[in-house]
């Protein structure tokens, strides 16, 4: 079924197969998924007016906030990042901008478009890899035959200018025709696999990462730059002569095919679009920035990070190196433990930006049992998965 049509409590159903209990959680972000779906599906001049219920999830460690908000995100196949706001500081200080999140996520939403686009025409980046290989693997004959001094008639030849004879023409032909041959049995063999162990030298392509003298730890973030758009591979590419074997020529090349053949400005304009609509935000330990605002020390500027958040949540735009991101529709989930803070000690304005509050629910000594064998990703599960390779069952 497509993920448009799943009803909350269908999307509940999903979500039981990998989290044990917490059903108030799972309800509510299944009403803040379908919610977003019936926006879509609104007038355009009243589409803009509905704003996404942000949620505030309350409970200790392990009961599977986070787990809750990252299935959920892989259920829909949105683009989905978890941050800590203990990582975040007021502006002045040392440490990561709150906008740095929003472009994280844009950074997650480009990967997984261009992923999907490169799965689209992997069947022919495929075969231009092959190809590629082929013309690499015949190189070295090619190369020998140019240098192969022709005969003495055949110089004699050349110089007054007279035809091949018909003789010369066929021995031309017959050669062309054993290496078309011999290129058929070559991309059949490759394709078998038969080839992969040998090797061969092949020209990669690498980022060209630009230095940048940067002054402070923000310094990056704000050019609008981070740690992953060093591998971006829309940067500037250099390239390299490595030996690797043909299986690893394959899919080297056939990513680097598959990437001329995709559209560049097509993907980046999707993902911003993907991010602003679809997008998940799922901020942990807010409880951390709780609290009154101190004069010195390590909480000089929680309230300021707090301040910061507003306008994120709120909604307003973003600068990112593939252009202006509005958040005002990005879903955005926080979440605390709140052991040595309420969550009436968050600023007013920050509260009223999280309205929908979820108390999850401690874990009991059966619930810890349940988690071992109910969901479909449990380690007992697990483990016989991993000794049934060595030949082992458990019961």
């Amino acid at each position: 079924m497509p993920v448009e049509e799943l009803t909350p409590r269908q999307i509940v159903a999903e979500l039981d197969k990998y989290i044990v209990g917490q059903a108030k959680a799972k309800r509510a972000v299944a009403i803040a998924l379908r919610n977003r779906y019936r926006r879509q599906k609104l007038p355009p001049e009243l589409r803009d007016e509905v704003m996404p219920k942000n949620i505030l999830m309350i409970g200790p460690t392990g009961v599977g906030k986070t787990e809750i908000a990252r299935r959920l995100a892989a259920l829909v196949r949105a683009p989905f990042i978890k941050v800590e706001a203990t990582k975040f500081t007021e502006v002045g200080y040392v440490g990561r901008d709150v906008d740095s999140m929003v472009r994280d996520l844009v950074n997650v939403a480009v990967r997984m478009v261009e992923q999907e686009k490169m799965e689209e025409v992997r069947e022919r980046a495929e075969s231009r890899a092959v190809e590629r290989i082929v013309e690499l693997m015949l190189r070295p004959r090619r190369r020998r035959s140019r240098q192969t001094v022709p005969p003495p008639l055949e110089i004699l030849r050349q110089a007054l200018g007279m035809e091949p004879t018909e003789e010369q023409e066929e021995q031309e032909e017959n050669v062309e025709t054993d290496r078309r041959r011999l290129k058929r049995a070559l991309t059949e063999q490759i394709r078998a696999g038969l080839r992969d162990d040998e090797t061969i030298e092949i020209e990669v392509e690498e980022p060209v990462i630009p230095f940048l003298q940067v002054f402070s730890p923000q310094g990056i973030e704000e050019m609008g730059m981070d740690a992953d758009s060093f591998a971006n591979p829309f940067l500037p590419q250099s390239r390299s002569r490595r030996v690797v074997t043909v299986k690893e020529a394959r899919e080297i090349l056939t990513q680097q095919e598959a990437r001329k053949l995709i559209d560049r400005s097509s993907v980046i304009r999707e993902a911003v679009q993907r991010a602003e609509q679809t997008g998940i935000i799922f901020l942990d330990e807010i409880d951390k920035i709780a609290g009154a605002r101190s004069q010195y020390g390590p909480d000089v500027s929680r309230e300021g990070v707090q301040r910061d958040l507003l306008p994120i949540i709120e909604g307003s735009t973003v600068i990112t190196k593939y252009g202006p991101v509005r958040t005002d529709h990005i879903l955005f989930i926080a979440a605390g433990a709140f052991h040595m803070s309420k969550p009436s000690d968050l600023i007013p304005e920050l509260q009223g930006r999280l309205p929908i509050r979820v108390e999850l629910e401690p874990l009991t000594a059966a619930d810890f049992i349940r988690i071992l064998k109910e969901p479909r990703n449990a380690l007992t599960k697990q483990y016989q998965q991993l000794l049934a390779t060595e030949g082992v069952e458990l019961e």
